[in-house]
């Protein structure tokens, strides 16, 4: 397909003002995951908050179908139909405190289709709260149920939910199976599938080899805050390990 998401010369400093990407160069297409494998700590995360609007230390241009997203806010970046799973759902993806019902809209609290006259329609809210607990097999009590108390896989799913309950351009989700168990993970593999074969592009970031290797379309490798190499899906893992620990040759 079409290009959607273009990063083109992107360079982002961390915590610390150090480099933590340099140079990133990447397109990804209409209908296809990519997966950006790495070691941890190699600018993966930095990337990932940067395309979000969580990073403003940049150099160079991100832009989504055509649009440049380079200076936007995280909510100028959702606007734009950037769905986007966090590395720590339970820092940036959660509130631990608020009901499962009320985080599956967190994102969407403006939007029209939950509020009446500028506060939140319970109703509304209610009924997708329903209608998301059947569809993405969330176990919990009931959509009151404070989402702290849920396990880590069904923590997940109210995000993946949330994010896919709207009209999404693009799906970047990062460590989207850390800490959740065996079902939860082939449930998440098959639902970004889903997303993939609807022609909306996909980013996966993960350091878990078999994840890259079940989900990606292409894989780009990171390392030292650059991507060194993209291989196709069937790479072998010999050589996406020694990609990983900077053997380009």
């Amino acid at each position: 397909g079409e290009v959607v998401l273009s990063l083109e010369d992107v360079h982002i400093l961390d915590d610390r003002f150090g480099m933590a990407v340099k140079g990133v160069r990447l397109d990804v297409h209409a209908g296809e995951i990519v997966a950006i494998a790495g070691v941890q700590g190699n600018g993966q995360t930095e990337l990932a908050e940067a395309i979000v609007g969580l990073r403003t230390h940049l150099q160079g241009r991100i832009t989504l179908n055509g649009r440049d997203l380079t200076t936007s806010t995280v909510s100028q970046v959702i606007d734009a139909g950037v769905g986007f799973v966090p590395e720590d759902r339970k820092v940036d993806g959660l509130v631990a405190e608020f009901s499962v019902a009320d985080n599956l809209i967190l994102n969407r609290s403006n939007d029209s289709d939950f509020t009446t006259f500028g506060a939140i329609d319970i109703a509304k809210r209610d009924a997708f709260a329903d209608e998301a607990i059947v569809e993405f097999d969330i176990r919990t009590p009931n959509r009151d149920t404070m989402v702290g108390r849920l396990s880590g896989g069904n923590q997940q799913k109210v995000v993946l939910a949330r994010e896919l309950g709207q009209d999404l351009k693009l799906l970047l989700a990062s460590q989207p199976t850390r800490g959740v168990d065996v079902g939860s993970i082939e449930f998440i593999h098959e639902r970004i599938i889903e997303v993939r074969d609807s022609g909306v592009p996909v980013v996966i970031i993960s350091t878990e080899l078999d994840e890259v290797i079940a989900l990606a379309d292409r894989i780009a490798v990171m390392y030292r805050g650059a991507i060194i190499d993209i291989v196709p899906a069937d790479t072998p893992r010999e050589r996406l390990g020694q990609l990983m620990a900077g053997v380009v040759a």
